[in-house]
């Protein structure tokens, strides 16, 4: 049974992105070749690997199964290749991230970098974005893959997303129509905070902070303990947090970008194909990490009896 590496990286490409268009964009092929390889690849295993239709493609059990065996041959391909060739790409690539993108998003995009670039030396440094950054400008890290207030025009954009509010289902959360909404934000300077304290002071909202964060882990700490509401890019929610709906009174949060920062003096080749992984998983964001949002009732926040909180003025 024989596995042609452009049918398997083919393949891999549609299940990351689970769209033929995105998997074609990205590959630099027509559709009708996607569609080919896709073919002659379930041919060769004798099972179909992928259920499509007109609006969706979904991955069958052997597909599963598949994406282990794809990057594994994926990754033996590129070390006999370099073995053989030396034209692998090579060097030590300095990466920051931050936080909460380290914990949903990034685990298996350097995995997978990692099985791909095996003569890439990583670094990784876990941080706040203003950090992160900072470290870029200095020298100290090649890439930062960070959040930045939507359209500033810093970096590589690497998807846009909607920040919205969100609090623990089932924990009881209340607060009284006559006291301050109470905040769980990031410690300053940190774009998800500002866009909070903003938008409510420009509704007329009163609010408190009840907690102050160095780090993602305490933020979800405090809002699956009920201590407050939290804001949140979309994408990035965890499944046992749920989006506060319109019906509970609070403003729009508007937008942050997801964003590549690169010092001008990294070195080219692992840069760019570590930019080539993240780009190649963001597309996979949404259906990974799904959004719940809070079931509203008649003249009410939503769950738990949580109240519509005060406009003032």
């Amino acid at each position: 049974m024989v596995f042609p590496p452009e049918q398997v990286r083919t393949f891999l490409a549609v299940a990351q992105s689970l769209s033929f268009t995105q998997a074609a964009a990205a590959l630099g092929l027509g559709q009708p070749t996607v569609s080919q390889h896709i073919r002659k690849l379930e041919q060769a295993v004798g099972r179909p690997l992928l259920v499509r239709d007109t609006r969706s493609v979904v991955l069958t059990v052997d597909g599963e199964a598949m994406v282990g065996f794809a990057r594994s041959i994926l990754a033996a391909h590129a070390q006999a290749a370099d073995y053989f060739t030396g034209t692998g790409v090579r060097g030590r690539l300095r990466f920051g991230v931050t936080d909460d993108l380290a914990l949903t998003q990034v685990p298996r995009i350097l995995r997978d970098f990692r099985h791909l670039n095996p003569g890439v030396t990583l670094d990784l440094t876990v941080s706040q974005g203003v950090h992160l950054q900072r470290r870029v400008e200095s020298g100290h890290v090649d890439v930062a893959f960070v959040k930045t207030n939507a359209g500033d025009g810093r970096g590589r954009l690497v998807r846009r997303d909607r920040l919205v509010w969100a609090a623990a289902e089932g924990t009881g959360l209340r607060w009284d129509e006559e006291q301050p909404v109470p905040l769980i934000v990031y410690q300053a300077p940190s774009p998800s905070r500002d866009l909070a304290v903003q938008a409510l002071e420009q509704a007329g909202i009163r609010h408190r902070v009840v907690c102050t964060a160095r780090g993602v882990n305490a933020v979800l700490a405090a809002t699956r303990a009920g201590l407050g509401l939290a804001s949140f890019v979309r994408s990035l929610l965890p499944s046992d947090l749920v989006e506060l709906p319109g019906s509970a009174g609070l403003p729009e949060l508007g937008e942050l970008d997801l964003v590549l920062l690169t010092n001008p003096h990294a070195p080219a080749e692992p840069v760019e194909a570590l930019t080539t992984a993240i780009l190649a998983h963001t597309d996979r964001i949404r259906s990974i990490h799904g959004t719940r949002r809070w079931p509203a009732e008649p003249g009410r926040a939503g769950a738990s009896g949580t109240a519509r909180p005060e406009r003032t003025g």
